[in-house]
């Protein structure tokens, strides 16, 4: 068994795939020609996003939509990046909303959080060391 993808489930699939690529350099792998599914490559695992109607298909009792929630889902996307305050000056840049500025924890690593125009959570920190 492995992580194959997350799947975030957002309003407008193209302006997230945007944002992700402008203030965090991800490419895009995929953007079906409905503009309802895309994927960035992130590395091993694949970073998707689908139209809240694609939700609705799947889980017929709904779901929470991280857009129209005021305070952010109980889940986060962790990226790691060797300096923190940059990837996070540069996402507040490209339109996510701070949460918590970086910061060093006791056991040294730097994190910080951003809300992305879609809603989902980020957590951008440095490497922990082993």
């Amino acid at each position: 068994m492995k992580l194959a993808y997350t799947i975030i489930y957002v309003p407008d699939v193209p302006a997230s795939l945007r944002f992700f690529e402008s203030a965090f350099g991800f490419k895009r792998k995929f953007l079906h020609e409905s503009e309802t599914y895309g994927e960035l490559d992130t590395g091993e695992t694949t970073l998707s996003f689908a139209q809240h109607e694609l939700a609705a298909g799947n889980l017929p009792d709904g779901h929470v939509r991280a857009d129209e929630s005021a305070k952010p889902l109980g889940m986060e996307i962790g990226l790691v990046t060797g300096d923190v305050a940059a990837a996070h000056a540069k996402a507040l840049a490209h339109g996510a909303a701070e949460l918590s500025p970086p910061k060093t924890k006791p056991w040294g690593q730097t994190v910080s959080y951003v809300r992305a125009p879609d809603g989902a959570l980020i957590e951008l920190c440095s490497p922990v060391s082993a």
